[in-house]
């Protein structure tokens, strides 16, 4: 499914929680979002790994709020008496990535919200770690709670191989095959279910295809490197599907992660 694309109207409030100043934004579809500027951060690579992970999340059924592209008038910044805001507005003019708001959800943290469903962890994990994602730990699960269910937030630290691009087919090869130790640190672990039955049930949902159609929807300039465009989207698919492939290392450390 493609990407809506919607027109930033109103800088809403910023969400200083998040490291990199995401915002609410109001749209020209009406809508309330979740805006991550371009100019932030990490930049253009923390769009792209939470446009890719979240619509991977989204093709393996798990629970992410929609993601839409959100064009952004610097002229925005007019309005805003925040400098800093002000300034991350204007870098982050064009096409920008944003969540559906969620509206009165709360954020689930171990201790002080209901365990999830254990099949439901157990796909959560097995999803995390395939596209190792550093940033579902207890001190910052980035998952929320929305009518009593549990959403999927805040992707842009997964995928950190292309932080260091693969200077060849068989350097993303081998990277791809890594096990994810860090999975040990993940929130939802100590609640996962069965991590084999997780495996058997999402793995076939990610053919191909569908990783080709998520990676195409990357605007060509979101990726900047040494390659044109074409190939680094071949780079990031031949990543994800290698990692697919069985045997997957990422589901056995998850599962001796378990056990520890």
């Amino acid at each position: 499914m493609s990407l809506r694309t919607v027109t930033a109207t109103r800088y809403v409030t910023p969400l200083r929680e998040g490291g990199s100043l995401p915002a609410v934004i109001e749209a020209d579809d009406d809508g309330m979002y979740v805006l991550k500027f371009r100019g932030a951060g990490q930049g253009c690579k923390a769009l792209i790994a939470e446009l890719v992970a979240g619509e991977l999340g989204r093709a393996a059924g798990l629970p992410v709020p929609e993601i839409v592209f959100v064009q952004l008038d610097p002229e925005l910044a007019r309005t805003e008496p925040d400098a800093e805001i002000q300034d991350l507005i204007r870098a982050s003019a064009g096409l920008n990535l944003a969540l559906d708001y969620l509206p009165g959800a709360l954020n689930w943290e171990p201790g002080l919200a209901p365990p999830p469903d254990r099949a439901l962890a157990a796909a959560v994990v097995w999803f995390d770690a395939l596209v190792t994602n550093v940033d579902r730990t207890p001190r910052n699960p980035n998952l929320l709670r929305w009518h009593r269910a549990l959403y999927l937030i805040d992707h842009g630290a997964a995928l950190y191989f292309h932080h260091d691009w693969p200077r060849t087919a068989a350097d993303r090869l081998a990277r791809s095959r890594t096990p994810f130790a860090m999975i040990r640190n993940h929130a939802l672990l100590p609640f996962a279910g069965d991590l084999a039955a997780a495996d058997a049930a999402l793995a076939p949902r990610i053919t191909e295809p569908a990783l080709a159609a998520i990676v195409a929807q990357v605007p060509d300039d979101w990726l900047s490197g040494d390659e044109p465009p074409e190939a680094m989207r071949r780079g990031y698919v031949e990543h994800l599907w290698s990692r697919l492939a069985a045997p997957r290392l990422f589901v056995e450390e998850a599962a001796r992660a378990k056990l520890v």
